[in-house]
């Protein structure tokens, strides 16, 4: 890594806490080591955060807290090779995927946000009185105060930049908790904030795990006024559990077991390889990859050749990102076999004759033949795994899409425009792509349903999350 793994609180960098080890998920060896924040080192930051929001900050103008977003972004694209280094060697994702997608977004967070607060506006009314003088009732939006942001080791940078660029844009202060399997760029991101002149306490960073850690601390926080989570559904539970004590606001985005439909109309070819995108990028470790596929039965085996042949021929993915998660997705892989469960594709653990072979690999992997209520089809798997099954009719397409606990996004593929205008809006899920994955418009919300998260993240949606109106009446 090009920086030390170091906390940031009220302006300054602390490497205190007893150090865990940081391991490459690519050959599995030791690379550096971690240092667990303190309880006493949590309390710090959160009190540097809480006395940032009576300082200086509090007096900036809506225009400058824009152009800090500027710089910020700015500094970004000025480390990006460093960026892009640090987040390789943190998840193991391929260079390509890091620069192309990471690296460019966390830019784009900040930016965005940037310019939808320079053009913002209130809203005002003028409101008849009895006695004909009327009064004028305006809005004011004003921070929600200390914000915990925890974020998660899949897109470390893109998820943490994703909530920390919305809750500066509107005047809060953040103490954010990367995931403590991937700390680097969340340290470079101190180092930029630190050099974009980001006065003391606005920005503060604690590095360590999550329950009986840093994690949990900083989210039980009588001092923390709100919290804004990536990760997994059972984990926002709890944070859930612990804001509600104080009536804390949240915003989670968690869980998915997302699903595809292919009907027979589609283009084929281009729903192989929007497919083999959604189920294998980043090897299946991003939330809105698709887990579990339905494929219409007059073409199921025609496209299950297809994309299993593409499966097979895949290159260049990465590792799981840690030991602990290639044994529970491998885990996944063996009950479904056990259990009657067809391997199309992959199934293992791919064998390279170097170093990697101590690292963390699971082979991209095509299922068939299991029941719905199977472990593999039913729970989230988050590796490079896709489960395909036959449909009839659209309605027993969508009543497959749709049952579960997640509902986080879904893939549509058809060559019909009014069935995708029946069916996308039908499906229960955030976001619903047609004849595309991941296509992403940042003023657009985003956020999931059922256990797949609470509330919206993305353009006016974040900005309005991180700041609380005001009704301001004045009689004339």
């Amino acid at each position: 890594m090009s920086s030390p793994v170091r906390h940031y609180l009220g302006g300054g960098f602390d490497a205190s806490g007893v150090p865990f080890p940081l391991v490459d998920p690519v050959t599995g060896r030791t690379v550096g080591a971690v240092p667990e924040a303190s309880r006493e080192l949590v309390d710090q930051a959160v009190a540097a955060a809480r006395t940032a929001l009576r300082g200086p900050w509090a007096a900036w103008s809506p225009a400058e807290r824009s152009r800090l977003l500027h710089r910020i972004a700015d500094g970004i694209e000025a480390r990006f090779e460093e960026f892009a280094a640090a987040e390789c060697a943190d998840t193991g994702k391929p260079r390509e995927l890091a620069s192309t997608v990471d690296i460019p977004r966390a830019v784009a967070n900040f930016r965005s946000y940037a310019d939808l607060l320079a053009g913002r506006s209130e809203r005002s009314w003028h409101t008849p009185t009895p006695d004909g003088r009327g009064a004028l009732n305006y809005t004011v939006r004003k921070p929600l105060g200390v914000v915990a942001v925890v974020s998660p080791w899949n897109l470390p940078l893109l998820l943490l930049t994703w909530k920390v660029a919305p809750a500066l844009a509107t005047g809060n202060t953040v103490v954010a908790k990367p995931s403590e399997l991937t700390p680097g760029t969340a340290c470079l991101l101190a180092e930029v904030m630190d050099e974009a002149g980001v006065p003391a306490g606005v920005f503060n960073l604690v590095h360590g795990r999550g329950p009986d850690a840093a994690g949990q601390w900083l989210t039980e926080h009588p001092g923390v006024d709100a919290v804004a989570f990536t990760g997994a559904s059972r984990t926002g539970t709890e944070i859930m559990r612990a804001a509600a004590a104080r009536l804390a606001p949240v915003s989670f985005e968690l869980g998915g077991k997302n699903a595809g439909l292919v009907f027979a109309d589609a283009d084929l070819e281009e729903a192989v390889a929007g497919t083999l995108r959604s189920a294998f990028t980043h090897s299946g470790q991003v939330c809105l990859c698709t887990e579990r596929l339905y494929v219409e039965r007059s073409v199921f085996d025609v496209f299950a050749a297809a994309l299993a042949a593409g499966a097979k021929a895949l290159s260049g993915y990465g590792p799981m990102v840690s030991a602990a998660h290639r044994d529970k997705v491998l885990g996944h892989l063996e009950r479904a076999v056990a259990d009657g469960g067809e391997v199309l594709a992959g199934g293992g653990v791919p064998r390279f004759g170097d170093e990697r072979d101590s690292g963390f690999w699971v082979e991209p992997t095509v299922l068939a033949g299991l029941p719905e209520d199977h472990p593999a089809v039913r729970d989230e798997i988050f590796g490079p795994v896709v489960h395909l099954a036959p449909f009839d009719t659209e309605e027993e397409a969508l009543a497959l899409a749709n049952e579960g606990p997640y509902g986080l996004a879904a893939t549509v593929w058809t060559g019909d425009v009014r069935r995708a205008h029946r069916v996308a809006p039908a499906l229960d899920v955030g976001i619903a792509w047609v004849n595309t994955w991941n296509l992403r418009d940042l003023r657009t919300p985003f956020g999931g349903v059922k256990a797949s998260g609470i509330g919206r993240e993305g353009g006016d949606h974040s900005l309005d999350f991180f700041s609380e109106p005001m009704n301001v009446c004045v009689k004339l």
